[in-house]
């Protein structure tokens, strides 16, 4: 038992033992964990005050930029209230010249008013003397008339009467005769205002067939080429031409719209030329346009050759085949002038033929009948006279003189029999269906006045009329007009265009200053 008690005793001996050592481990464990928990603490305050500052710093931070955008808003404010108080400063200052303007002016116009009061007042009494010695004088003079007249007071009131409604009388007739003058002027400028603007209308078809050449291209890249970089080839080539150039959506084609004939054909030779070269640009363009001009009167003789040679002439003097080969490039209707000068021929021929006539001289009055279109752009007249007076100048026979005088004349019958058959031949051939519609002959005669016109103003180069008529457009010399001179210049001609020259619609003027300089390299 005792055995038993000392085992308990050892056993629990142990066991407080064990828990001695138990408390002693757990303690020194605590120690540790308490010694880390301290230093974590310790960690933790230090992020916590890390974190705090961080915060404070950013807070100071998000206050300032606010402050600073607070600032900044509020002085582009401030800007903005002194910007607007500015202006109406200003529209003050400007409100208050204004009302002390109209001040000066009510001023003014109160002056004028008082003055106009006084100067009322003095006619009122000017006037009123007057009556006062008008009715005098009246009372006078009927009793100086009754005395002569021995006439009583209503006959002599209705012998005045009578007078004054004799004298009313006339003078009514001659108010009725200056307005039925006026009305038939007014009346007469408005008819031709219409007649202009019917023709104007009407003759827009003639006049776009009429003034237009077509220049085939061998394809459309070729549109490019010729317009050139910024313009600058179109514009040469209207400018060494004179011509109008329409580039459209037509298909490997352009347009040359000019309304004189040679003009528009010089044009249409140098641009082909152009085209089979391939080179444009607009020293070339000048070139050609020079070298096919000069080419020119070649190409017109050549054409009245041929034109007397079909009708069988050969004995024309050269001057009269070279106005014969001008009638190529102008045209009537669907025809050329020189084709209906051949067709013409031709008939007087068969005509004269028939009658016994010299057909050979009937030939020469057909042939020779419309030359004078070649010039009347030139010269004042109808185409009649200036033609006969063209082949008496050339020493033509007096019978075709005579017969080209008269083949427009509707009375003929006491003329030649040349006469009668040029009028006669001339009337088939322009009748005929198809050949031709009706020609204003003086809308070249217009369009030529025109160009004169602007040529004789100083420092113009050159003058060309375009757009059937409706732009002028005048090449002035760089040296001596400068370009505040242009606007003058414009202003001046479009002046005199409307003073001198009668057209429809209106006209534009323009006025080109253009300095070009060319050099060679070699």
């Amino acid at each position: 038992m005792d055995v038993a008690i000392g085992i308990l005793v050892a056993v629990v001996g142990v066991i407080f033992g064990l828990l001695g050592v138990g408390v002693f481990l757990n303690k020194k464990q605590l120690a540790v964990v308490f010694k880390k928990a301290e230093e974590e603490a310790k960690q933790l305050r230090e992020e916590a005050r890390k974190e705090a500052d961080n915060i404070v710093k950013q807070a100071l931070k998000e206050a300032k930029d606010e402050a600073r955008s607070r600032r900044h808003q509020f002085e582009e404010e401030h800007k903005n209230r002194r910007s607007e108080i500015t202006k109406l400063e200003t529209k003050i200052k400007q409100r208050e010249q204004q009302l002390e303007k109209k001040l000066q002016i009510v001023e003014k116009r109160e002056t004028e008013l008082t003055a106009a009061e006084q100067s009322l007042s003095d006619e009122e009494q000017k006037y009123q003397r007057m009556s006062v010695e008008c009715s005098q004088t009246l009372d006078h003079a009927r009793k100086t008339l009754q005395n002569i007249a021995k006439m009583s007071p209503e006959e002599a009131k209705r012998e005045l009467i009578r007078t004054l409604e004799d004298e009313a009388r006339k003078e009514v007739k001659e108010k009725l005769r200056a307005i039925e003058d006026q009305a038939r002027k007014e009346a007469e400028d408005r008819a031709r205002a219409v007649v202009s603007l019917a023709v104007q209308r009407v003759a827009g078809e003639f006049v776009s067939d009429a003034t237009i050449s077509v220049v085939a291209l061998p394809s459309d890249d070729m549109k490019g080429r010729i317009i050139g970089r910024e313009g600058r080839n179109i514009r040469a080539l209207e400018q060494a031409t004179g011509v109008d150039l329409i580039i459209d959506d037509t298909p490997e084609a352009v347009i040359l719209s000019c309304f004189n004939p040679i003009r528009r054909e010089i044009a249409k030779i140098s641009l082909e030329r152009l085209v089979a070269d391939g080179r444009i640009h607009p020293a070339r363009i000048d070139e050609t346009a020079k070298r096919v001009t000069n080419e020119f009167e070649q190409i017109i003789r050549e054409a009245g050759e041929q034109a007397a040679f079909d009708v069988g002439i050969t004995d024309l003097h050269p001057e009269l085949i070279k106005h014969l080969g001008r009638l190529k490039f102008r045209t009537v209707g669907v025809q050329t002038v020189l084709q209906h000068a051949v067709e013409t021929a031709q008939l007087c021929g068969i005509m004269a033929s028939e009658m016994g006539l010299n057909v050979k001289r009937a030939k020469r009055s057909g042939l020779l009948h419309d030359i004078g279109k070649a010039v009347d752009q030139e010269t004042e007249g109808h185409h009649s006279q200036i033609g006969a007076d063209i082949c008496a100048k050339y020493d033509e026979a007096e019978v075709v003189v005579n017969a080209i005088r008269l083949h427009h004349e509707d009375d003929i019958n006491q003329a030649s029999p040349y006469a009668v058959v040029l009028h006669t031949a001339n009337m088939l051939s322009a009748k005929r269906p198809g050949a031709r519609r009706e020609v204003m002959e003086t809308y070249l005669t217009r369009l030529t006045d025109m160009e004169k016109l602007v040529k004789d103003f100083e420092g113009i180069e050159d003058a060309y009329v375009m757009q059937a008529g409706n732009e002028v457009r005048a090449m002035v010399r760089p040296a001596g007009v400068s370009d505040h001179d242009c606007v003058d210049l414009a202003n001046e001609i479009a002046s005199k265009l409307r003073q001198e020259i009668t057209f429809p619609g209106q006209v534009r003027v323009t006025v080109v200053r253009e300095s070009r300089v060319t050099d060679f390299a070699k």
